[in-house]
């Protein structure tokens, strides 16, 4: 909950958290965030084509998981932008941010979402 405040501080508007891809992907049909931030695995597995599908519309992606970024992970998730939990709260929002499309830049109030 802390991050889903801290993110709303900034600006982002939040759908979700969803703790399973197949509730994200289900969400996603109906709406097209500016991002989302994705955990690797979620309760009903790996978020490969959650993420395949937001970046094939053009959403920017941040995989935010436990899991270091390695050989292990499927090959089309290896160019997307990672971070290994932990890391500070104000690294991942300024990480966050750098995504927004450039008509919102990273100024406090523009709309995003994600996933979680």
């Amino acid at each position: 909950m802390s991050l889903e405040a801290d993110l709303e501080e900034v600006g982002i508007e939040i759908a979700g958290p969803f703790a399973y891809c197949t509730q994200a992907l289900g969400w996603i049909e109906g709406h097209t965030p500016q991002l989302a931030l994705l955990d690797f695995r979620l309760k009903d597995g790996p978020c490969t084509e959650l993420a395949c599908t937001l970046v094939q519309r053009g959403v920017p992606v941040l995989i935010y998981s436990g899991l270091p970024h390695g050989p292990a992970i499927p090959a089309e998730l290896h160019d997307l932008p990672w971070i290994e939990k932990p890391v500070g709260r104000d690294d991942l929002v300024r990480a966050l941010m750098q995504l927004l499309p450039v008509e919102h830049g990273a100024t406090a109030g523009s709309s995003g979402e994600r996933h979680h």
